[in-house]
């Protein structure tokens, strides 16, 4: 099908509105002003329509000229990321990114990451796999992502250390472990039930279990966090991830005798750092500068 009226034209159309008038538009779009008011002729004429009317001296649209505005600023919006798109690819840059985070990474870190990506690269997706202990690995071994962070670096890989994250032994103020109103050995943590997070990989790792009598597994650690401040249980949780539930007391601290602490690296790993596209690199780099 011959389209009847240029990208260009819809520009002229656009920059008119936008900048105020004819002559504005023109220095906007670096032409003459006859050139601008050329292409909104050939424009009217190829669709059969009026799209500006004159109020006095200025040019105003009409209520078929607002309808193709609204629709005009699409098509070039459209039209321009389509030249990105375009560019990014001639410059080998990726149109997809599969990326594996384990559980324990601040979330509001990560998003921040992903905005500034997206701000710099907003043609790529990124899918996004959230895992808890092996899942990390067998992602990566799987070649089901580009770039991972997680607390182990599989054999073959080379992981640069990202974060160490603090864990903390906590229950919600009104547990029993609370009440016993002494420093806590863990033999008092193993009469009651403790909280764990599944492993999201094939190999069901048990990280930080104690062997306590009753035991919860969750799939989630939002869930974990939850039914902790629920009073159903105790658990060791990243700090950064139960600094809410701390402020408003829903979670308190375990007086430990030892242990009350712990505490896991993450690396940032590329699955295949050696052909790793611009954008891969890049999200890296984020995660990086964002902990430095």
């Amino acid at each position: 099908m011959d389209l009847k009226v240029s990208l260009e034209q819809w520009r002229a159309l656009l920059a008119v509105v936008d900048a105020g008038g004819y002559a504005p538009a023109a220095e906007l779009l670096d032409k003459s002003q006859s050139a601008v008011s050329y292409a909104i002729q050939k424009l009217e004429t190829a669709l059969a329509v009026r799209v500006f009317r004159l109020e006095g001296r200025r040019a105003v649209l009409t209520e078929a000229g607002e309808i193709l505005y609204r629709r005009a600023q699409a098509l070039v919006e459209e039209a321009s990321r389509l030249e990105i798109s375009a560019n990014d690819l001639s410059r080998g840059v990726e149109a997809q990114l599969y990326l594996a985070v384990d559980a324990i990474y601040p979330v509001g870190g990560l998003l921040e990451c992903l905005d500034r990506f997206a701000a710099e690269f907003p043609e790529t997706r990124v899918e996004l796999l959230e895992t808890v202990l092996s899942g990390t690995d067998e992602a990566l071994l799987q070649h089901q992502v580009d770039i991972a962070i997680t607390p182990r670096v599989p054999p073959g890989f080379i992981g640069d250390s990202l974060v160490r994250v603090r864990f903390i032994a906590v229950a919600h103020p009104d547990h029993p472990l609370h009440q016993l109103g002494r420093p806590l050995a863990f033999q008092d943590l193993r009469r009651h039930r403790q909280l764990v997070v599944r492993d999201s990989g094939s190999r069901k790792m048990d990280a930080g279990w104690l062997g306590a009598e009753q035991r919860w597994t969750v799939s989630h650690l939002s869930t974990s966090i939850r039914a902790a401040a629920m009073g159903l249980g105790f658990a060791w949780y990243p700090e950064e991830k139960i600094r809410d539930e701390l402020e408003r007391g829903l979670l308190k601290p375990l007086p430990m005798v030892e242990g009350q602490e712990r505490f896991a690296e993450l690396y940032l790993v590329y699955a295949e750092a050696d052909y790793a596209g611009p954008a891969c690199r890049r999200l890296g780099e984020i995660f990086r500068q964002r902990v430095a």
